[in-house]
């Protein structure tokens, strides 16, 4: 039997220059499309580059625009609550008294966890609140320390109305994002924040344990 002296035949390679690689569609991809004006955050990257070669710069298209998106939200929502009458304290503890259902009341130590502020603050809040005629304290059951907050006709009102004009403001900045963006944007920050939390914390120990020796 012959043994062949050619190769087996293969396919030709793709021509680039005649089967071009379809362009992206900004609508559907959320990238940035090559040749496309860099954003304010790539040409601060990029000026460090040219000014400071070596300069770690791969936080700065993430990190930048998370604090201009910040300062944004946080504006307009001033903006709202502003015209709404309420301010962003007394939002927040309203807020976690009525996301807790019927009959509406909290105990203090419960709206300091919920919301991440210390027990001083939440007393604060709770005396401001109670003297707008918001909420109502009592004493817990079987004479414990503990101290019941609760809503008021008229807190359980303004919070109705504040809530949606809070919400429904963000639903409306956030609209330019499809279904699938929104859904792959809070995939990514909770990541994001979950990694940058186990960062940080690490970080505290490390200072603490430095300052200690």
């Amino acid at each position: 039997m012959s043994v062949p002296t050619t190769e087996p035949d293969r396919a030709p390679a793709p021509d680039p220059a005649a089967d071009p690689a379809p362009a992206r569609d900004p609508a559907r991809d959320p990238a940035r499309v090559p040749g496309s004006p860099p954003t304010p955050a790539a040409e601060i990257a990029a000026a460090w580059q040219r000014e400071r070669p070596g300069t770690p710069t791969a936080s700065i298209e993430i990190v930048t625009p998370i604090w201009r998106l910040a300062k944004l939200f946080a504006d307009d929502r001033g903006r709202v609550l502003r015209a709404a009458g309420i301010d962003a304290a007394t939002l927040d503890l309203l807020s976690v008294i009525r996301r807790s259902g019927s009959p509406y009341t909290l105990s203090t130590r419960e709206i300091a966890r919920r919301t991440l502020v210390t027990a001083g603050a939440v007393s604060q809040r709770v005396a401001r609140a109670e003297r707008e005629g918001l909420v109502r304290r009592a004493p817990g059951p079987g004479g414990t320390r503990t101290v019941l907050v609760s809503l008021t006709p008229a807190g359980q009102a303004l919070i109705e109305s504040s809530v949606d004009a809070v919400l429904g403001r963000e639903a409306a900045l956030v609209d330019g994002l499809s279904p699938a963006e929104r859904t792959m944007l809070i995939g990514l920050l909770d990541k994001l924040a979950t990694s940058a939390a186990e960062r940080t914390a690490g970080r505290d120990a490390r200072v603490i344990r430095a300052t200690s020796d």
